[in-house]
Formats: C-alpha cells, structure tokens, sequence
C-alpha cells in the first residue's frame, strides 16, 4: 500500500502564512478541531512548515512567549518532515515509529500534496482487520 492511498489529502488541510500570529493559529486548529497546521512556503523553492500543539506549548507556556508577538514563522517547524507520495506506508511508519514522528508531510517535486499522520495508518490497518 502506498501512502498516497491513505493520506489526508491536500485539500482537506488547513494552512497557513509564515507571517500569521500565533493566536491565529490557535484559532484555527479549535475551528477545524486540528491539531496542527500546514506553514506555507513563501517561495517556490521554499519550504513547507508544520505548526503542532507541541510547538505552541514549547513557545508559549514553557518559553514565556506572547500569542500576539510570535509569528508562526518563530515556532514552526520549517522544512518540516516529508516523505513521497509513491512511498510504501510501510517504509513512513517505519520512520515515524523510530524517530517518534506523528504527522509527515507528504511532497513530490516541491508541491504539497497531503499529510500522513499515525492515525491514518492505525485507521487503514484496523479497516483491514475487517
């Protein structure tokens, strides 16, 4: 199975721009009940980001920092880690398991595509058992 079977596809993501605030971010991940957010990439041979809770709480309870200040751009995690589209899922669960990854961005050609989270390989696998 490849992960372009089982990915959230791009146009079910939520994104966002470098520049955004922290509090905005914040804001869309409790609208679309998300728990991270696609950063992206200001040019075309930029970089796509990820923002996660872990990164909010790291910047803003554990560091002091202010929601209105710090811009996505200050806490993401840019480039983030991706992975090909036309990859077995065996290979992206692999990676994630051994360096304690949940979510992966999925990238060919510097284009987004989608994002492959620990969930929807638990949820393929248990629609499998059936």
């Amino acid at each position: 199975m490849l992960v372009n079977e089982i990915m959230t596809p791009k146009e079910k993501l939520i994104t966002v721009s470098p520049m955004a605030t922290v509090r905005e971010v914040l804001k869309l991940m409790k609208t679309h009940k998300v728990r991270s957010i696609v950063v992206e990439k200001t040019t075309p041979s930029g970089a796509y980001g990820l923002v996660t809770f872990k990164n909010i709480l790291q910047s803003i309870v554990a560091q002091d920092g202010d929601i209105d200040l710090l811009n996505v751009y200050d806490i993401a995690a840019t480039p983030a880690i991706s992975v090909s589209s036309v990859l077995d899922v065996k290979y992206a669960a692999r990676m994630m398991v051994t360096s304690s990854i949940k979510r992966l961005l999925i990238i060919d050609n510097n284009e987004l595509h989608g994002i492959l989270t620990m969930s929807d390989i638990i949820e393929s696998l248990m629609a499998s058992m059936e």
